[in-house]
């Protein structure tokens, strides 16, 4: 009984839906090209998770929740209308069956304007005590909640979700967690930069008008019943909610290098990786490579991860000038991403895949052109 008492908790309160604030993206779809072998339903829980910590006003305990859930509608209201201008995020997997080619199965996004899902939550613990636990990066999977892709019916479940957690003494934190097949980490870390940029204009709009909340916001007040913010949905102990043991190592190479061979490159990345993390487990017995295409769409490329010929093709790229360069987080610019005037006190993020017996490299291109970001995801043995 002792050990229950002091589980924490993380108490979900509500779940919403984020849409665009007008019709973007009806009818179009991005493809997803899938090597042999098909996408198991593990393979579709791969995914990027980005958490951002900030300090909310210190104050009594009804002070607090007043201002969470006045914050909770400014965030549903600036992502509806960051969306508008970004459907490539408000789409839904689907799986294409054919009746020709033997059957054969496509992937695709489909971008019918369903939205983001938003998850409101809360902690019963202050914020510097949940920043000090020593197994954070445990915890810190309840502030960024997925549900699993049906591989089935994927396209009835959300492939993007973002969460605002509320903590005891005011701060909040800014989860996000979405599936690598609907955008690679540079492209979800650039959309909630657009999204904080959003955010801050309609702020300053609505201070400029007088300081009043937006219609929608002082709607939401007047609905706003006594212990509404109390009402859970449900409630999981905060290190229940963690992924295989896997790590990360980022790369940087020169823009040419995405000409290599993908299973060349991606087997360089991965022997690399595990020299960086002293693994003595070996290289994966498979490799995935997820690579954006200009198109929008995403290619899905597995191999083997071990054989010779790899090995040697992977030697080859790198003598012939595509050197693989040292890479960190902060470089994306996470920590730069402001809310309600104020920097993030901490920003954390990973690769997840449920996948433990694969090496897993996302090969990025930023919106601009330059530098290729390569991820390399290995198993923590």
């Amino acid at each position: 009984m002792a050990a229950m008492a002091t589980t924490k908790l993380i108490h979900v309160e509500s779940m919403q839906t984020a849409v665009p604030t007008r019709v973007t993206g009806a009818g179009r779809t991005l493809p997803i090209a899938v090597s042999a072998p098909p996408l198991t339903a593990a393979a579709l829980q791969r995914r990027f998770r980005a958490v951002l910590y900030y300090r909310g006003a210190a104050g009594v305990e009804q002070q607090v929740v007043a201002e969470a859930e006045e914050r909770a509608a400014w965030v549903k209201e600036s992502l509806s209308a960051a969306l508008a201008d970004h459907p490539e995020m408000t789409g839904r997997l689907r799986l294409q069956r054919s009746d020709v080619d033997g059957g054969a199965s496509t992937w695709e996004v489909r971008l019918n304007d369903n939205g983001v899902r938003l998850v409101l939550a809360s902690v019963d613990m202050p914020m510097a005590a949940f920043l000090e636990a020593k197994d954070l990066e445990r915890k810190e999977a309840a502030l960024a909640l997925w549900t699993d892709v049906d591989v089935h019916e994927p396209e009835f479940c959300a492939p993007f979700f973002v969460q605002l957690t509320r903590f005891q003494d005011g701060g909040y934190a800014i989860g996000a967690c979405c599936s690598l097949l609907l955008a690679d980490p540079l492209s979800l870390v650039d959309f909630l930069k657009a999204w904080a940029c959003t955010h801050a204009e309609m702020q300053a709009r609505s201070k400029a008008a007088g300081g009043g909340a937006p219609p929608v916001i002082q709607y939401t007040r007047y609905l706003q019943t006594p212990g509404a913010a109390t009402r859970r949905l449900r409630s999981v102990p905060l290190d229940a909610c963690s992924a295989a043991s896997i790590m990360t190592v980022l790369f940087r190479a020169d823009a040419a290098a995405a000409q290599v061979d993908r299973r060349a490159l991606a087997a360089a990345c991965v022997d690399r990786a595990l020299e960086k993390l002293g693994s003595s487990a070996g290289k994966p017995p498979r490799l995935t490579v997820l690579a954006a295409e200009g198109s929008g769409g995403m290619t899905v490329h597995a191999c083997d991860g071990d054989g010779e010929t790899t090995a040697a093709a992977a030697a080859a790229a790198l003598s012939r000038g595509h050197a693989l360069r040292a890479a960190y987080w902060h470089e994306v610019g996470l920590g730069e991403i402001a809310l309600d005037g104020s920097e993030p006190v901490h920003a954390s993020c990973s690769v997840v895949s449920p996948c433990a017996d694969e090496g897993l490299v996302v090969v990025m291109t930023p919106a601009g052109g330059g530098e290729l970001l390569i991820s390399a995801t290995v198993p923590n043995q």
